[in-house]
């Protein structure tokens, strides 16, 4: 038999209790959002792996706990987290506060936080400070509400999502893994299943080009990108050569006209720099985005190049662009549960004496076979003079609809929501995966922008609320869960 104040409990407006913290909110969202958390292993020290501002980040919401009157905890500066409640079992809820690079092109600085016309802009509003900002004043709703709970509940506050998860390695070397649990960095419903994962580094030599032939170009330089996981929106390269720099520079501003794509071209003395712009994505999605280097190559690909510098164009024309779902790698496949199998070249390097480079994201489904897919990409890539020096993987992740974790959060979006709760599959990496079990729970519903890893990244003030909202009886819910069953 349940008291009254389990009675009363049940019969919360979650939304209208969340609001009450709306300007609260979103003065610490803009504090968090102005630290540059990105990773710089240049400032990494004691209590600071992955960097100063990173660790600044970190200290800032686990301050905050302690204003809050929470239980918080650092460890190492590797992770955090911020704890509630009574009880052995622990109910977790895991969010990240690095952030990917924030690239140019902004509207406004992107850690100077604004909100225009009801949204939130800043480099992490909603990948992912926002939502952890979110599930923080979530839990503390569910303090101040003094509601009972069966189980404690960690918002975990992860600090190297966007890099190698070192973080988590770390955290559960030392914390125990919470028996249910959730990220709020995806989309709603509920995603369950999650793409296999393997960033892939492959780099090799390039002589120095000691003559070149009548007409020919010699690549000097070529970059691209700064994160394997995001699409490049800028790319670079540098030409030298005794030839009409005019007529290259002309040739180029004509290619740009008709293809319409954004870029320009610097000529000095010695030498013509051409500069393309393309679009940011999320590099899960490399289709939705442009491909700044892929772009530039096919320019460079009618130029006559030095020999090694015409093989790291070909390198990309023939084996990376318009690749998108591992065709031109011969690595393409897919399966009924998350798809096809993804390719995103994220990040180009080329210079004559220092060596070539080049980091691949690649997705693939669940069933198939990372050791092949690695293999194979070598193959193919050793005629480039190319070969594969670093891996960095994460095995695909699924939970079954029915686990009791998944029906308790498609109870809570479908009561609050009235739409279905139907859980889905991304090709995205997220935190869920650390998890056993572990799901993505928002903060993105359906038919809203994604904004993760792109220059204007903003999340929907409005949207951020009702997220809190869901995840305050989220975490009351899980937290009880089959205690009056």
């Amino acid at each position: 038999m349940k008291d009254e104040k389990e009675e009363r409990d049940l019969s919360i407006a979650w939304w209208k209790e969340i609001e009450v913290y709306r300007e609260q909110m979103m003065e610490c969202l803009t504090e968090l959002c102005s630290i540059e958390s990105v990773l710089d292993e240049s400032t990494a020290g004691p209590a600071a792996p992955f960097g100063k501002g990173i660790a600044q980040a970190l200290e800032v919401m686990l301050q905050l706990g302690e204003k809050e009157g929470f239980i918080t905890k650092n460890l190492d500066g590797y992770a955090g987290h911020v704890e509630y409640g009574q009880g052995e079992e622990i109910v977790g809820v895991l969010a990240h506060l690095d952030v990917v690079p924030a690239g140019d092109g902004w509207t406004s600085p992107p850690f100077e936080p604004e909100i225009r016309e009801g949204k939130f802009y800043a480099r992490g509003a909603q990948d992912d400070k926002g939502p952890a900002m979110a599930a923080f004043f979530a839990l503390k709703l569910v303090k101040d509400l003094g509601l009972p709970l069966h189980r404690r509940v960690r918002l975990i506050l992860g600090t190297d999502e966007e890099s190698r998860w070192r973080d988590m390695d770390h955290y559960f070397q030392h914390e125990p893994m919470p028996e249910l649990a959730f990220t709020p960095d995806g989309d709603f419903p509920i995603i369950h299943a999650e793409k296999g994962l393997v960033d892939l580094t492959l780099s090799g030599p390039v002589d120095k080009v000691s003559q070149l032939e009548e007409g020919q170009w010699k690549l000097a330089r070529l970059e691209a990108g700064q994160r394997a996981n995001m699409v490049p929106d800028l790319a670079a390269a540098r030409l030298e050569g005794e030839e009409d720099v005019f007529g290259l520079k002309e040739a180029f501003q004509d290619y740009l006209i008709t293809h319409q794509i954004r870029g320009y071209a610097e000529e000095a003395d010695d030498h013509l720099k051409l500069i393309v712009e393309g679009k940011a994505h999320h590099g899960s999605e490399p289709d939705q985005g442009v491909n700044a280097a892929c772009q530039l190559a096919r320019f460079l690909g009618q130029l006559h190049l030095d020999e090694a510098g015409a093989r790291y164009v070909s390198l990309i024309n023939d084996c990376l662009d318009g690749g998108w779902f591992g065709e031109k790698l011969e690595i393409a496949q897919e399966d009924d549960r998350v798809g096809r199998l993804t390719v995103n070249p994220g990040v180009f390097r080329y210079e004559p004496g220092e060596g070539q480079y080049l980091e691949l994201n690649i997705r693939y489904p669940i069933a198939a076979d990372m050791e092949t897919i690695r293999r194979k990409v070598e193959e193919k890539l050793d005629s480039y003079g190319l070969s594969i020096t670093d891996v960095d993987h994460k095995p695909g992740h699924y939970v079954e609809p029915d686990h009791p974790l998944i029906q308790t959060l498609r109870k809570v979006y479908e009561e609050q929501t009235g739409e279905s709760g139907e859980p889905i599959a991304i090709g995205g990496a997220t935190y869920a995966r650390a998890l056993r079990p572990g799901v993505v729970f928002g903060p993105l519903f359906p038919g809203h922008l994604e904004r993760a890893h792109q220059k204007d990244e903003f999340i929907d003030v409005e949207q951020l609320m009702q997220a809190a909202a869901l995840y305050a009886q989220a975490i009351y819910e899980l937290a009880n869960r089959g205690k009056n069953d």
